[in-house]
């Protein structure tokens, strides 16, 4: 798999950074120097999604920021993000956001962001929606590294969130399947993103994992708890939740490689907040800080890993 998408990441490249231009198959195809029957059989085997289906992802969701932090016309904003006319714009809009783009414009972002943070909204999702099914994709070879795991204190920051119980062996499957409901939840309801993705662990069994993949989202005032219920009234039943990841001491660790290693960081963290006599509380998670999109060898991926700290001693400490 990452195989594929590094062979694939030049044209993922070219793609985003030509919206409003022709990515028809054919011409995709012509930029990578490959047929079209071969690019749309890589490229869907890399990314999940043919690069129709990808094209048309980014172009709505470049136009739905657009119409949030700007004052071009709903025309204006269809020919930019590569539409043909305000029609097939509108429909495709629809489709996809369950509103039509001048309502759209109208709700606003229901956290009522600063534009500070409407312009870090419009950053991440351009950043993150070339790749928001593609973080934990897995990579077979193995490889011991060394961590340094450091004490931080962090705020607390509102969170999107889904739930998933799967198999040990289905994690990597389950994050890439959850991460682009979040995504595509916060669009719908005009809640403004502000960070990274990341994958929370719940619970873990001896057969099963309860894990919660999400995004982070700006808070509507300056109390990051202060969660107005709007949020959840607009899920309309939405397995997506608002939640909070706490505030508060964390231990702390990056790990740089594939995925598949991340076990090996979670380790790390445990032994050294026994050997500091420190006491682990509440759930761990992890936050994706390199876009797989961006950077398809694994060897260049870097992942955050936070595990809650009590802030006091263990018992058991010497």
């Amino acid at each position: 798999m990452a195989m594929a998408l590094k062979q694939m990441q030049p044209v993922l490249a070219f793609a985003t950074a030509h919206l409003d231009e022709d990515l028809s198959l054919s011409a995709l195809a012509g930029h990578a120097g490959l047929s079209a029957f071969h690019l749309q059989r890589i490229f869907s085997a890399a990314v999940g999604e043919t690069p129709k289906q990808l094209t048309l992802r980014l172009r709505l969701g470049r136009a739905a920021g657009m119409l949030l932090m700007g004052d071009d016309s709903v025309l204006e904003v269809a020919l930019a993000c590569g539409f043909q006319g305000h029609e097939v714009f509108c429909r495709a809009f629809r489709r996809r956001f369950g509103i039509t783009p001048s309502a759209y414009r109208g709700r606003g972002f229901v956290n009522r962001v600063d534009p500070v943070k409407a312009k870090y909204h419009g950053a991440i999702v351009d950043r993150v929606g070339p790749c928001i099914g593609l973080y934990h994709i897995e990579e077979e070879k193995r490889s011991a590294m060394a961590y340094s795991v450091t004490k931080k204190e962090l705020s607390p920051q509102p969170v999107l969130v889904v739930r998933r119980r799967v198999k040990r062996s289905q994690i990597a499957a389950a994050i890439g399947e959850a991460l682009p409901h979040v995504f595509l939840y916060a669009q719908q309801n005009g809640i403004a993103l502000a960070g990274l993705p990341f994958t929370r662990y719940i619970e873990v069994g001896p057969g099963l994992i309860t894990i919660e993949p999400g995004m982070r989202v700006a808070g509507p005032s300056q109390d990051p708890h202060r969660l107005k219920p709007a949020w959840t009234e607009a899920s309309g039943g939405s397995e997506v939740k608002t939640d909070v990841l706490p505030g508060g001491p964390v231990a702390f660790t990056t790990h740089a490689g594939s995925y598949d290693n991340l076990p090996d960081a979670y380790g790390a963290i445990e032994l050294w907040i026994e050997g500091e006599g420190l006491v682990a509380v509440g759930t761990p998670w992890e936050s994706y800080i390199t876009d797989p999109a961006e950077y398809p060898d694994p060897k260049d991926w870097k992942t955050e890993v936070f595990w809650p700290l009590t802030g006091r001693p263990s018992s058991l400490a010497p």
